[in-house]
């Protein structure tokens, strides 16, 4: 009789720990095991959607100044996936690089696959990073090919001169730009800023890299699995840039690429993101 209740009571025990891998799967990191997960970047601006070159109804940052956007790309990179539990995921990193444009909506999602499982915490890095930066060309293909979109004018995010990636592009207009040395000599009141470098190869140099992780618990937690796809949507609110950690005023720094001011710019970088809903 004994040894027959401790048959039931294990049997029971196995057939309610089956059902619970079935409704909350316990990530198996193999590579056979991989399901589609996308995160969505939404452009916004201070709330409002973006769009571009909007003079009826200019976006105003936290000094008070009317300003419009004209481009906005920036790299999305070395994505990982945690569980509450704390078990981590690191996507291929040949699979993981993006270049979001706000300019083509088709580029907004970064896809990728991670093992099935439950996930509360996502990270990424705003950039490229070092190592990738440094690797032959013929291991940076795709949107990290150097000639990927062009010359500087039609979009181009690497500077050849310098032989590094322009992380993130924001350009636009505002008409408090001066038109002395340090704002705009064409008079259309222009204001770019372009951060890139990593850190540097044999010569140290400025570190803009800046790692981005959001806490899913919150708005949803991704549930992957195998037979459908979760999208975590994220605004991405580019009025960050201006009124972030770092806030500054576009009259004062019109134009914004190799100086230290840079970094100022990178550390408002994760403030952009916020996690809106994540669909399962």
């Amino acid at each position: 009789m004994k040894k027959n209740l401790l048959y039931f009571t294990a049997l029971v025990t196995l057939l309610l720990s089956a059902c619970s891998k079935k409704q909350d799967p316990t990530p198996n990191f193999q590579e056979d095991n991989l399901a589609p997960l996308s995160i969505e970047f939404d452009n916004i601006v201070g709330g409002r959607t973006l769009t571009f070159n909007n003079t009826a109804v200019p976006y105003t940052n936290a000094k008070g100044e009317p300003f419009t956007v004209s481009m906005i790309q920036y790299f999305i990179s070395n994505v990982k996936v945690t569980t509450n539990e704390g078990k981590e995921y690191v996507v291929k990193q040949d699979s993981s690089y993006f270049l979001i444009k706000g300019s083509d909506k088709t580029t907004r999602f970064a896809k990728v696959k991670v093992p099935e499982g439950d996930y509360s915490k996502l990270t990424f890095i705003l950039g490229v990073d070092s190592l990738r930066s440094t690797m032959p060309i013929d291991r940076r293909t795709g949107v990290l090919d150097p000639a990927t979109g062009g010359s500087m004018d039609n979009g181009g995010m690497y500077w050849g001169w310098n032989s590094g990636y322009i992380f993130f592009r924001l350009e636009g207009n505002s008409n408090l730009i001066s038109d002395d040395q340090k704002g705009d000599p064409t008079g259309k009141k222009q204001f770019k800023y372009h951060i890139g470098f990593f850190g540097g190869y044999d010569v140290p140099t400025l570190n803009n890299i800046r790692s981005v992780t959001i806490d899913l618990n919150n708005a949803g937690i991704a549930k992957v699995r195998k037979d459908r796809q979760s999208n975590i949507h994220l605004f991405v609110d580019l009025m960050q840039v201006f009124n972030g950690k770092n806030s500054f005023s576009i009259k004062e720094n019109p134009n914004v690429m190799f100086g230290e001011f840079s970094s100022k710019i990178a550390d408002n970088f994760p403030q952009l993101f916020t996690h809106d809903h994540t669909e399962n």
